[in-house]
């Protein structure tokens, strides 16, 4: 993948992992599909292999992320889907002609219409987001710790008390302010 792009931020939940191609949202954003080549890239790595994407459904795409995060976000916080999030997500999911398939290893794959469709695989982000809103997963929706970032993943921790999006990068950007704070408080 070409370096002047920024790195996936891949997770296990299709949906969430969705959403952080947006990053840093309370900060300086980091916009991880800026073209639509790079869509196509970040749908290959999630098992949803198109051959190429248009600017009209990068947009489609974009919308989607962001009806997402809307809607992950009112769960998070126990409040009521946002009705434009929602039509969104619908819109999306029926939209799609995709299949579920398995695999001779016992996997379960998606083949799309066509190699072309990023409308199909919209809809499988769009129906794994359905799925985990109507709250058919065993999980939580939760949103990051970190104040610039806010990002909703899905917590499937054994207690539920997931606090950061990746510990790799906002847990452990907190981790270090507060020791680093510890250290100028008790510079001995």
């Amino acid at each position: 993948m070409p370096a002047e792009f920024p790195d996936f931020r891949l997770g296990t939940v299709l949906a969430t992992s969705f959403t952080a191609t947006l990053t840093e949202r309370r900060g300086d954003a980091v916009e991880r599909i800026p073209t639509p080549r790079r869509l196509v890239d970040w749908l290959v790595v999630s098992g949803l292999a198109v051959d190429s994407c248009t600017d009209a459904q990068l947009d489609l795409a974009r919308e989607l992320r962001e009806s997402i995060h809307a809607a992950a976000t009112a769960a998070a916080t126990q409040g009521a889907l946002p009705a434009s999030a929602v039509r969104v997500i619908n819109v999306r999911s029926v939209q799609g002609r995709a299949a579920a398939v398995l695999t001779t290893e016992g996997a379960r794959r998606w083949r799309l219409s066509s190699p072309s469709c990023v409308e199909d695989a919209l809809g499988v982000i769009a129906a794994d987001a359905i799925g985990i809103l109507a709250g058919e997963r065993d999980g939580r929706l939760a949103l990051c710790a970190s104040p610039t970032c806010r990002a909703a993943f899905f917590d499937t921790s054994q207690s539920r008390t997931r606090r950061w999006c990746d510990m790799n990068t906002c847990g452990n950007r907190q981790k270090k302010a507060r020791f680093n704070a510890n250290q100028r408080k008790n510079p001995a």
